[in-house]
């Protein structure tokens, strides 16, 4: 394994893990890439996933793909999405940017949730874009759930990972969901808290009218934490004991071991609510095929740095120009 602690410089009014998090989320941002077409991506029986896609004209298959995955209650539209979609584009990238099952207003194409597990859904996209489309170099990238759901992938493929996934990156992925849990309890850490549980009610209510027959709200405790929501609605709706047996059976630290592709794992010692220590807990060290670039600042998927220009967002930069090292000419 590499491991890279330098080469980010934080923006000077930006040191604070949380002040590097809220103005990533705030600060506005203009993006230079072509429209989209709008595809879904079938991932199970009655369940699709929409696709925002941005082609490289006349280079069909030529062309390497970059498919991203937005993190807990993002979507398509993400800042972080639309950036890296800009920078790859550029570079001559095709680009597909997913919702995760029920994001970005989807609720209508699946009659399930969403969960930190489902990393068959982006096994699935990969087969339809490699198999089915004939596209010999794929790469993923995913932030923060995101990432813990393409590392899961990658890290099930293992040895077995087909020639034309080229490489997968992930910034900030909670790999291990408890801490992740238990870190968003903290005071510090109220904002974040109630911003995801709102968000993901808004969700289950869009949910259960759609499809009343599935979700009901009757019976159902108050809920005010994330860990709450992933007992009494998530654990139970897919099967498992309670929302710890949940966090412990979808965690990617399970399989990080087992991960053979370039996988590049960018995260911040100041995260506040994906713990650094959880890295060094799942020895992501110990695997070669990981590069880690872990800097002291960043915040959670922040990485604002002091320098304008392509350096500004410094972990969309990091992204694509891994995924470029890892294109075969």
């Amino acid at each position: 394994m590499e491991t890279c602690a330098t080469g980010f410089e934080p923006h000077p009014l930006l040191k604070n893990g949380h002040a590097m998090t809220i103005a990533a989320a705030l600060v506005p941002r203009r993006f230079d890439v072509p429209l989209s077409e709008a595809r879904r991506f079938q991932v199970d029986k009655d369940s699709w996933l929409l696709g925002h896609c941005h082609w490289q004209p006349g280079k069909r298959k030529q062309a390497p793909v970059l498919v991203l995955v937005h993190g807990l209650e993002g979507s398509s539209q993400s800042n972080y999405m639309r950036g890296i979609a800009e920078r790859a584009f550029h570079r001559g990238f095709h680009i597909v940017r997913l919702n995760q099952r029920n994001c970005g207003g989807t609720e209508a194409l699946t009659p399930t949730l969403y969960n930190s597990g489902m990393s068959g859904d982006y096994r699935a996209v990969f087969e339809k874009l490699s198999d089915g489309e004939g596209f010999e170099q794929v790469f993923f990238a995913g932030y923060s759930m995101g990432g813990n759901l393409v590392a899961k992938m990658a890290g099930e493929f293992g040895a077995a990972a087909p020639p034309a996934l080229r490489a997968v990156c992930a910034v900030c992925p909670a790999i291990d969901l408890a801490p992740c849990a238990d870190a968003l309890e903290r005071w510090d850490n109220y904002p974040y808290q109630r911003h995801f549980v709102s968000r993901l009610m808004s969700h289950y209510l869009r949910k259960q009218r759609l499809f009343p027959r599935l979700y009901s709200t009757n019976g159902l405790p108050p809920v005010h934490t994330v860990r709450q929501f992933d007992d009494f609605i998530i654990a139970p709706r897919f099967g498992y004991r309670d929302a710890q047996d949940y966090y412990e059976s979808v965690s990617a630290k399970h399989v990080t071991a087992q991960i053979r592709v370039p996988f590049l794992l960018i995260t911040a010692q100041d995260d506040p609510f994906v713990p650094y220590s959880l890295f060094l807990a799942a020895r992501v060290a110990d695997n070669p095929a990981i590069r880690l670039m872990a800097p002291q600042h960043g915040g959670h998927c922040g990485f604002i740095s002091k320098h304008a220009g392509a350096e500004r967002f410094w972990a969309e930069q990091r992204i694509v120009d891994f995924c470029q090292d890892h294109t075969a000419v």
